[in-house]
């Protein structure tokens, strides 16, 4: 395997220096396909942090989508990690495991009308957006609201339906909101932009932003240890903090690894399997300490590099 170098280390020192007590991180991967080198990247950079500030290490399985989680990628997850050298301070936390918990949090968002239930299809909103001039978030076009302003008894409720967090009224709620990230500061909210989220899926239980931080709050994490890929949703998820009375933890957004392309590295990309490099016998703590070191496979590249 041809290696280049680079001059970045796994974990920057101003974000090292930045830690003063034993962190505690999570790598949390979902399993609807088989980790790659920007999986590795990510869970180096929670071990790593973890390990330097006399903290833990923790993994946790996101597999709450059960029409795309798969248990052998599960098992090829774990084993990828050990692979790595990677082992976490306690078993693995599986979020199909946390539906309880997920609902309890729901629920409170409901009693305090925070939340309400939405019948449309993509193809309708796609068509309501036709019509209606919305605000564009990070993930496109701002739903428009067309089940907010519904009728009560417009629509049978026996009719598969999600739930959406009425997004203008939780932020009246929460009032000004902003968060921490150890390499670009302080970050002031706006979770408005991103429009009335769901909550609670029809196709499965918990939405993402919702078990995502209802898992974070539980298990201590902080910081948060994740890619700039996600680093717009936090504003949505210290409102969810916010609203159901939960800790703010420091967050800690990485730059991600970039195929030949240009383009981050990703499953739906078939980016290649850390699986495929296990199965021909390379050593996978050899590649995991060149990755620390910033020495990376031809071709690969970091974001800000």
């Amino acid at each position: 395997m041809t290696l280049r170098e680079t001059s970045c280390t796994i974990v920057p020192p101003r974000v090292e220096k930045a830690v003063d007590s034993p962190a505690i991180t999570r790598f949390a991967p979902s399993p609807n396909g088989p980790l790659h080198l920007g999986h590795a990247w990510s869970a180096l950079a929670c071990h790593h942090l973890a390990r330097a500030s006399g903290g833990r290490f923790l993994v946790r399985i996101e597999d709450i989508d059960g029409t795309r989680s798969r248990a052998e990628h599960i098992d090829g997850a774990l084993a990828d990690l050990a692979w790595l050298g990677l082992e976490p301070d306690e078993l693995p936390l599986r979020q199909s495991a946390r539906i309880p918990a997920y609902r309890a949090a729901f629920e409170s968002l409901c009693e305090r009308g925070l939340a309400y239930r939405c019948w449309c299809t993509r193809k309708e909103i796609a068509e309501a957006l036709r019509h209606s001039p919305v605000r564009h978030g990070p993930d496109g076009p701002a739903y428009p609201g067309t089940c907010r302003h519904a009728a009560r008894g417009e629509h049978d409720i026996d009719i598969p339906h999600s739930w959406r967090l009425d997004v203008a009224a939780a932020v009246e709620a929460a009032g000004p909101l902003g968060w921490r990230d150890l390499m670009r500061g302080e970050v002031a909210a706006d979770p408005g932009r991103f429009g009335d989220i769901v909550l609670w899926r029809k196709d499965a239980p918990a939405s993402y932003h919702l078990a995502a931080t209802v898992d974070d709050a539980a298990q201590g994490i902080g910081p948060v240890v994740r890619g700039m890929d996600l680093f717009d949703y936090t504003d949505i998820h210290v409102l969810l903090q916010a609203l159901l009375v939960l800790p703010q933890p420091l967050y800690w957004h990485h730059e991600l690894l970039l195929g030949p392309d240009g383009e981050k590295l990703a499953k739906s990309k078939d980016a290649p399997a850390l699986a495929d490099r296990r199965a021909a016998g390379e050593n996978g703590r050899a590649l995991a300490d060149e990755l620390r070191r910033g020495c990376f496979p031809a071709g690969i590249s970091l974001s800000n590099s």
